[in-house]
């Protein structure tokens, strides 16, 4: 980042309104969270270790400190090729805005992003590594999976399962490359989602209290509420892909590797990242020749590829 920007918003489950500062940071520092309104200052540091709970969010946590709702920040950070940066709140929760990645996007683009004199670091899948929540070889309501393999690039392959008749008049699959399509254009304006029927049960256990039309596609028992519909045809299946890249870059390292998931969320997405680091898993690798390193269509590539870090 070149300049501080900032903004203003609410906390999708906190409901609380926050004011949220992104400031430059120098090479090696990562991605920091900084709880401004604790006294002494709390600074989070990313990390896959960090994330504390993972109800309905990623929430990263040092000792009673929290930061909530962090993974729509984090992957408009990943789809720039930000990993360098100062994340400074006076609020429990970074701010939902309309409930997409675009909003930060558009933040970290209008404080400007240049490089650093430092070779950017990779996360290099080795082998296949998968992690799932059920017992049933089936699609099954209960079964859920995630894993990543080997691949030269980052590529999701995402499959949802609802039963509600708005989401299932949708694709209910979709695969993106971020070698080969654009994150600001295909993934990063899609919202979260939820159900009437699902917010006092939310709310009763302290979530979902700034939840409303004009940060999430909300339904009823049949159909869509918001005035005007969905911004992609696929947008819950684009949605639940823009939190698994938030969720996988919470180690603070772009993944070279393919993940594929079936109805993977916040937890499971923790799971995988925090096994994809084990010893001969993977391994943390930089390039110091463009001819050697995926080109990543981040906005700063139109410009000539880089492969710094940074901020």
């Amino acid at each position: 980042l070149a300049n501080t920007v900032e903004a203003t918003g609410i906390g999708l489950h906190s409901g609380k309104r926050v004011r949220m500062r992104l400031k430059p940071a120098p090479a090696g520092t990562g991605i920091v969270f900084v709880r401004m309104d604790l006294s002494p200052i709390v600074e989070i540091p990313i990390a896959a270790v960090a994330v504390s709970d993972t109800r309905m969010a990623s929430v990263l946590g040092h000792g009673s400190a929290r930061i909530s709702t962090v993974e729509h920040l984090m992957s408009a950070c990943f789809g720039l090729g930000v990993d360098n940066l100062r994340v400074e709140l006076d609020a429990e929760e970074v701010p939902i805005m309309d409930g997409s990645a675009a909003s930060f996007a558009y933040l970290l683009q209008s404080g400007g992003l240049r490089d650093l004199a430092r070779s950017k670091r990779y996360l290099k899948i080795l082998k296949k590594i998968e992690v799932k929540d059920g017992e049933s070889q089936t699609k099954s309501a209960a079964y859920k999976w995630a894993r990543l393999e080997p691949y030269h690039g980052f590529k999701l392959d995402f499959s949802i399962e609802f039963n509600h008749p708005a989401v299932n008049a949708t694709e209910n699959q979709a695969i993106f490359d971020f070698t080969q399509h654009s994150y600001l254009t295909d993934i990063a304006r899609a919202r979260t989602f939820g159900f009437v029927h699902e917010v006092e049960m939310l709310r009763n256990m302290g979530l979902a209290r700034g939840g409303s039309l004009d940060n999430a596609i909300v339904m009823d028992e049949y159909k869509i509420l918001n005035q005007g519909g969905l911004r992609y045809e696929d947008e819950f299946v684009r949605h639940k892909m823009l939190d698994a890249v938030g969720d996988l870059y919470l180690e603070g390292l772009p993944i070279l590797g393919a993940y594929t998931a079936f109805k993977s969320g916040h937890a499971l997405n923790n799971v995988l990242l925090r096994a994809a680091l084990q010893p001969g898993v993977s391994e943390i690798v930089t390039f110091e020749q463009a001819s050697d390193a995926p080109v990543f269509l981040w906005p700063q590539a139109e410009q000539g590829l880089s492969l710094r870090s940074a901020q």
